[in-house]
């Protein structure tokens, strides 16, 4: 899923702006300054306590009962009917979308689309029929065949702040239906840039951010990973831009005027505007809906592999860049073909967004999404790019069936992203990924300590909202327990292990019981070896979690532990550092320190 970064700035004249692998993935703004590395290190004891009183411990993994969800969040749940999902107005008594083929215009002057969404069931479908949406205004609901209206409400009246409202829809033996409607300038998945806010400052921006339930705010949906579907789209926009999706581009062309191709979304005297050209798009491969991405602008793009190319801005600058920095892309597709089977989507291409993109990376299949700072000019940023590529088997291939499982996601891709890093870095490369994630582990069970039902891998998340309890457990404690069993079986044993999986559930959305069913079976008496329960129903860390081992990891840590001596790294012990070198220093760093054991040379940054 989405990574985010700390921006660690030491020395220039030794370092370029660093920036760290997955890492608190929650949205934050970002600095651009770069100091030396003393003044640096002295800007960080600013927010240092003074209080001299040691941190607590790593909470252990226990099996006793957490406090109640509904104590700890107020956000009442988001359908009394028979839910799929518990994010999702989804009714499990009606059919799940197959197809969703989208007429989008986009209007950049009021920040909005208008939109003809044509939805198709895999059997005809009588009575109530229910999708999701949020900051959407519905113009009209019709019948595809006659283009009669068809009845429907919004419920509640006064849209939920999480969930928005349902559609629902009566149909008559209907298997397709059409939405008019059109996103609001507040769209919680869309981001649109004015030109100033771009690189070239001529022309403006849209992209989109539809994890964790945010599809609901472009075009109504059933807006569950639940229900995976392949889709086309005709994104109607100025002549000047350019679009990507995440899905294959079909044609660039000229709006057919009396085509209807519109369907319903504006009239043609809109959609074949002199000034306005179609892009088409195809989806082949079924995907849950936070997977739909987009992203319109003054684009430009350079080859890096025979089946990748990265986009961005049409600066020269940031282009050569980035051409430079994921040069090796190839080689990861490559070393994750071998370690988890066939690369199931064709391309693998890169989008590089302008700076306001507010995490490290989205793993959008065929356009991967991802923030300029991973642009370093030494290719360490390609640990983003292996992580995003992972979830090409681990979270887009396989998905999660509902947040509550989300763990299965982003636990196999950390575990996946880990062994491409290993193979294509070094194994002391990978030790410090884990070594930075087990202090992000660490660090986000002592956040839940309130509320430990959010430690656990399978949560109860009813009524909750999934981007305020995001945090690095389904990643790390996730990766733990993989790396867990991998201990216990061996490397080869579970390497064939993890294949299998892959090839078993491919294309399709899971949960946790399924998982640990197809563990059980294809690994006999695991349950006898692993506490299987404990690791994923179990809150804080289990007793048989395992921190990393190496040489460097045992020195940063070291480090960072005379840093309450008032000790400094010497420049010849960190001349050799790059970006996870500094986040695993800074973020072993003692919490509490008293200012007066460090001597500060420049007080003028205090």
């Amino acid at each position: 899923m989405l990574l985010t970064f700390i921006h660690l700035f030491p020395s220039p004249s030794k370092f370029k702006t660093l920036f760290s692998a997955p890492l608190q993935r929650q949205q934050s703004r970002r600095s651009n300054r770069t100091t030396s590395l003393p003044l640096f290190l002295c800007q960080i004891l600013r927010n240092i306590s003074t209080d001299k009183t040691a941190g607590p411990p790593p909470p252990t993994a226990s099996a006793e009962p957490s406090v109640s969800v509904d104590k700890f969040f107020s956000i009442p749940p988001s359908s009394p009917m028979a839910a799929v999902d518990p994010h999702s107005f989804t009714d499990s008594t009606h059919p799940l979308t197959t197809h969703i083929s989208l007429s989008l215009y986009f209007d950049f002057p009021s920040s909005t689309i208008l939109a003809s969404t044509l939805i198709s069931l895999p059997t005809t479908h009588s009575g109530p029929f229910t999708l999701d949406t949020r900051s959407l205004s519905i113009t009209s609901v019709l019948d595809p065949t006659t283009l009669t209206p068809l009845p429907f409400t919004l419920t509640p009246p006064i849209p939920h702040p999480v969930f928005g409202q349902s559609l629902i829809i009566t149909l008559s033996n209907h298997s397709q239906v059409i939405i008019i409607s059109k996103t609001s300038a507040s769209s919680s998945a869309l981001q649109w840039l004015s030109p100033p806010q771009t690189f070239n400052k001529a022309f403006p921006f849209v992209y989109t951010q539809c994890q964790s339930i945010h599809a609901r705010s472009i075009f109504p949906c059933q807006d569950t990973p639940a229900a995976r579907i392949r889709y086309d789209a005709k994104l109607n926009i100025p002549r000047q831009l350019f679009a990507v999706m995440s899905a294959r581009h079909v044609d660039r062309r000229a709006p057919v005027v009396g085509s209807g191709e519109a369907r319903g979304a504006c009239d043609d005297s809109l959609w074949c505007g002199d000034d306005r050209v179609v892009d088409d798009f195809l989806m082949e491969q079924p995907i849950p809906p936070y997977l739909f991405a987009f992203a319109v602008g003054e684009l430009g793009f350079r080859d890096v592999g025979p089946r990748s190319r990265v986009y961005s801005e049409a600066a020269p600058a940031v282009l050569d860049a980035a051409a430079r920095e994921f040069a090796g892309t190839e080689d990861m597709i490559r070393v994750g073909e071998k370690l988890f089977g066939p690369y199931d989507w064709e391309r693998f291409d890169l989008l590089v967004l302008p700076p306001s993109f507010p995490y490290g990376g989205m793993e959008n299949p065929r356009m991967v999404f991802l923030t300029p700072t991973v642009i370093k000019g030494d290719a360490t940023g390609a640990q983003v790019v292996a992580h995003e590529l992972a979830h090409s088997w681990t979270g887009n291939l396989i998905t999660n069936k509902t947040n509550e499982h989300f763990w299965l996601n982003e636990g196999f891709t950390t575990y996946a992203e880990r062994r491409i890093v290993e193979a294509v870095q070094g194994e002391d490369r990978a030790a410090l990924n884990i070594g930075i994630g087990w202090k992000g582990l660490v660090d986000a069970v002592e956040r839940f300590k309130d509320n430990m039902e959010f430690t656990k891998l399978k949560t109860n998340q009813e009524g909750v909202d999934p981007d305020e309890i995001y945090s690095e457990i389904p990643y790390e404690k996730g990766f733990q327990f993989l790396w867990r069993i991998e201990r216990q079986i061996g490397r080869p044993a579970f390497d064939e292990f993890i294949k299998k999986y892959i090839a078993t559930f491919k294309f399709q959305s899971i949960d946790t019981d399924t998982f640990l069913n197809f563990l059980k079976a294809n690994v006999p008496g695991i349950e006898n070896q692993i506490d299987l329960k404990l690791w994923t129903e179990g809150i804080g860390i289990p007793p048989d979690a395992m921190e990393p081992v190496s040489s460097i990891y045992t020195k940063i840590v070291s480090l960072a532990n005379e840093f309450k001596l008032g000790r400094m790294p010497r420049e010849d012990e960190v001349a050799d550092w790059h970006g996870q070198e500094w986040e695993l220093y800074l973020e072993n760093l003692p919490k509490y320190v008293e200012a007066s054991q460090f001597q500060v040379r420049d007080n003028s940054i205090l």
